[in-house]
């Protein structure tokens, strides 16, 4: 039997797949939808010649793709999901997508499920500045009032659960926070709001919940081979995790200056109220970019824990210091590389008077 990742060529994906063929899973299937992806993953293959690494090209909305991607499965990592997006496109991808391949999985032999879902699911607006986010955190009663991700991976759980309660397959939940690292965005929104080449920083004493994407695709790889894991759900975030003002301040060093303006998370929330007044004043004119549910699930401050995902084995593979190091330095590179151009053709103008 093999396993399956969906969303392979994602960010994330594309790090699962290397870390399950670096541990010595035999045979990795990729489901991918783009075919110009295919061969970045089989690069993989030379490196590492004692685990089989094959690619289907397809998507789980057609039934037909989902089937033969299912063929002689034991375990799925399901990662496929879009971050940001149409509303009508984040569902599609997200919770539609998951349906249709839950409904196959219904008619497979699949043993396990993991599912890869997110911390956004937690319903933090209500929950005391300060405490400490685990796994036995409230979910998000009104996930409506805070972004479409977060009530795209509030539905895609739910259905996870309904059809495992129904099924005969074991279900593994892992929820990482804020994913970087080589490749990822520069500036989490956990930071705050960058408008007009502004950063709005909001609240530089709060804990940034990191999750480092070879850190996560390792305990992703940890939890689903764990026997201890049926039915639990973990949090997936790195250890000595820094403060938002400590990340901006490296990240201007390292990577680039920008202008900010911080904001305490009390004058944040204040900030977003009055532009909830002023939305409702002009009759919905401004959009609600910024509300005060918003504010509180994303920028009041907390504490995170990764203890129960460290009891069943997993350790953070790079130290936060250092990947934050890698992050930035990759960041430093790309911005270099597109500035380049310019730079040419500078030179060549200056040379042409000359």
């Amino acid at each position: 039997m093999s396993v399956l990742v969906t969303g392979a060529s994602g960010f994330l994906g594309t790090a699962l797949v290397e870390r399950l063929m670096v541990t010595g899973e035999p045979h990795v299937r990729c489901l991918v939808r783009n075919a110009t992806k295919v061969p970045g993953l089989l690069s993989l293959q030379a490196q590492y010649p004692n685990s089989r690494l094959e690619c289907v090209v397809g998507n789980l909305s057609s039934p037909a793709d989902t089937q033969r991607a299912l063929e002689d499965i034991d375990t799925i990592y399901h990662l496929a999901a879009t971050m940001r997006g149409a509303p009508a496109t984040m569902f599609l991808d997200t919770v539609v997508a998951s349906k249709r391949l839950l409904e196959a999985i219904a008619k497979s032999p699949v043993r396990r499920v993991v599912l890869v879902s997110s911390m956004a699911v937690y319903g933090v607006a209500t929950v005391r500045k300060g405490s400490v986010i685990r796994e036995d955190t409230a979910l998000e009663t009104h996930p409506e009032w805070r972004d479409v991700y977060s009530h795209a991976k509030c539905r895609q759980e739910d259905l996870f659960r309904e059809y495992q309660r129904r099924g005969n397959f074991e279900l593994v939940i892992l929820r990482p926070g804020v994913l970087y690292g080589p490749g990822g965005s520069p500036l989490p929104t956990r930071l705050g709001i960058k408008v007009a080449g502004l950063l709005f920083h909001f609240g530089g004493s709060k804990i940034l919940p990191l999750s480092y994407v070879h850190n996560c695709a390792e305990a992703i790889v940890v939890a689903g081979r764990s026997p201890e894991s049926e039915g639990e759900v973990y949090n997936v975030v790195d250890d000595n995790l820094p403060n938002s003002r400590r990340y901006l301040k490296r990240y201007k060093a390292e990577v680039q200056r920008i202008r900010s303006i911080t904001l305490p998370y009390s004058a944040t929330w204040l900030l977003s109220a009055a532009l909830e007044r002023y939305n409702a004043y002009s009759q919905f004119q401004l959009p609600a970019i910024l509300t005060r549910y918003k504010a509180a699930s994303l920028w009041k401050p907390f504490h995170y824990g990764n203890e129960k995902l460290k009891a069943i084995g997993w350790r953070p593979l790079v130290s936060t210091h250092d990947a934050l190091g890698k992050t930035f330095e990759s960041l430093r590179a790309e911005m270099d590389r597109e500035q380049q151009p310019a730079v040419e053709v500078v030179r060549e103008a200056m040379s042409c008077r000359t």
